[in-house]
């Protein structure tokens, strides 16, 4: 699954939602090990899929961009995935940019290689830390996963980094109870910041209507206590 080069599926050139505050250029890397049911970006799981896109044409385009965009984001698929992506930041890193991450967590030996690079973490949060929820919710067995998403955890918690976590409130595999003892776990970690995502429908869904996905934004009580537990809470729909 692990390859040296760097496979991108394609990009954002402007963004103002994938880093807090800052405008970026989004990168979707090739490549991820994980089948979650919600997943939006199915056509970024293969990383041998070719898409035809030449990194270093875009290296030049942000060249162009030093002074209009702050931060270039990495997302996917699972950027984690891919030995290239230490390379990769560098050379962003190097024409000024600030640089974000999106990940899940997977492979926790690559995080810890590159958090050094990185200013701002996007950490998502499948479902509570429990085998079987996990499992349902990354649609690959768990024995490994479960364990790797909790040590980046650990991770971004002791490197100091900016980061915040975040759960797309899917209903077919969650509930507000679900919800709740995520966000218990979270807070007695450390995490500052976390943000509740509302799921949209993939295509071959059409059996959630848009009050099952509402339903973990209209309980006020539900929300007032998860406002308490965190120092940011939010809501992105």
């Amino acid at each position: 699954m692990i390859q040296e080069t760097i496979r991108v599926g394609g990009v954002e050139t402007f963004s103002t939602v994938d880093f807090p505050e800052k405008i970026c250029a989004t990168v979707f890397m090739q490549g991820c090990p994980w089948r979650c049911p919600f997943c939006h970006n199915a056509m970024l799981q293969d990383i041998n899929a070719d898409s035809g896109f030449v990194w270093s044409k875009f290296v030049e385009f942000l060249k162009t961009r030093t002074k209009l965009l702050d931060a270039v984001v990495f997302s996917g698929g699972e950027p984690l995935v891919q030995n290239g992506l230490e390379t990769a930041i560098k050379q962003v890193k190097e024409l000024g940019f600030k640089i974000g991450l999106h990940t899940g967590g997977y492979r926790p030996e690559h995080l810890e290689k590159i958090i050094p690079l990185l200013d701002w973490v996007g950490f998502d949060i499948k479902a509570p830390f429990i085998d079987d929820k996990y499992e349902k919710a990354i649609g690959v067995c768990v024995k490994t996963q479960l364990p790797a998403v909790l040590k980046s955890l650990d991770i971004l918690l002791a490197s100091g980094i900016d980061f915040e976590c975040r759960t797309t409130c899917d209903p077919r595999i969650l509930s507000i109870k679900d919800i709740e003892n995520i966000a218990v776990f979270l807070a007695n970690k450390g995490v500052k910041k976390y943000f509740l995502q509302k799921y949209r429908p993939i295509p071959s869904d059409t059996q959630t209507s848009d009050s099952d996905c509402e339903k973990f934004f209209v309980d006020k009580e539900f929300l007032s206590s998860l406002q308490q537990k965190f120092e940011v809470f939010g809501i992105r729909k």
